[in-house]
């Protein structure tokens, strides 16, 4: 009975979301709106993601993108009436192809920073993070301030052109920073011993514990920071910044943001699918 109400309201959500797409809204054939026109002429929805941030975008044995926020981008494409395309692209290699349009938008797993909104709009977010460690010595696991590894004898890893990288330099810096091209590659590392900890996202710390239970990973209890997790778009388009939030508003109203962040954060299935 629970499967089948939150079919019914995503399906309720989505019908109030296509309608407004293609009425008298805001998604007319010219939209005063430069991506929104681009998308609609294209009949594609671009997006970028790095499909490798679980459970928010990761890729399956068969090459599918799925996720937190591949779901997101599905229910937004069907409520723009168009084709959805999840284009994989490194992390640090994200904001460049948004800026020089080869993507609509992004929807990776990125803190919406100061910086970055210098540069890009950020709607959201739709998820909150935090700082987190993934590592195989559990006194490490056991750290509540982040300054304690700020020591030359511990080499951390972190994703390249990320938050945590950045987080790494500021309060670890005299720790050796190992950038990554993705967090399989630093999970990897500490698996073998290559580096004594890995700073992400938390959800991806404590994820990578449940997903490799037989090398006795840990992850601390808490996250260190605040992480307020948003949709990248190109500047200078208000209108599609307005749909975007009207989408998400939408979607938390009706209690679908809720159904997803529980398919992906308490149903562990998709495990299987992964490599």
């Amino acid at each position: 009975m629970k499967k089948i109400s939150a079919i019914l309201v995503l399906i309720l959500s989505l019908s109030i979301l296509y309608a407004c797409a293609t009425g008298t809204g805001t998604m007319t054939a010219s939209s005063h709106s430069p991506v929104i026109d681009r998308i609609l002429k294209k009949g594609e929805l671009t997006v970028g993601t790095a499909a490798m941030m679980p459970p928010l975008n990761m890729t399956t044995k068969d090459g599918k993108i799925i996720g937190l926020e591949a779901d997101l981008a599905r229910y937004m494409a069907d409520s723009m009436g168009v084709n959805l395309k999840l284009k994989a692209i490194q992390f640090s290699k994200l904001l460049p192809s948004l800026e020089s349009g080869q993507i609509d938008m992004i929807l990776s797993g990125m803190t919406m920073t100061s910086m970055r909104n210098l540069k890009v709009a950020f709607v959201g977010p739709y998820y909150v993070s935090g700082k987190g460690v993934l590592t195989n010595v559990a006194t490490l696991a056991a750290v509540t301030d982040p300054n304690a590894l700020d020591e030359q004898k511990f080499k951390i890893a972190a994703l390249e052109g990320s938050t945590s990288a950045e987080f790494v330099r500021k309060i670890m810096s005299k720790a050796t920073l190992v950038t990554t091209k993705d967090y399989d590659e630093a999970v990897v590392m500490v698996i073998q011993g290559k580096v004594d900890a890995m700073v992400a996202d938390h959800p991806i710390c404590v994820i990578s514990v449940a997903r490799y239970p037989q090398h006795n990973l840990f992850s601390i209890v808490a996250p260190f920071t605040y992480e307020p997790i948003g949709i990248a778009l190109p500047a200078n388009d208000p209108l599609l910044a307005n749909w975007v939030t009207n989408f998400l508003n939408k979607l938390e109203d009706s209690g679908v943001m809720d159904n997803v962040r529980d398919r992906w954060f308490n149903d562990t299935s998709w495990f299987n699918k992964l490599p």
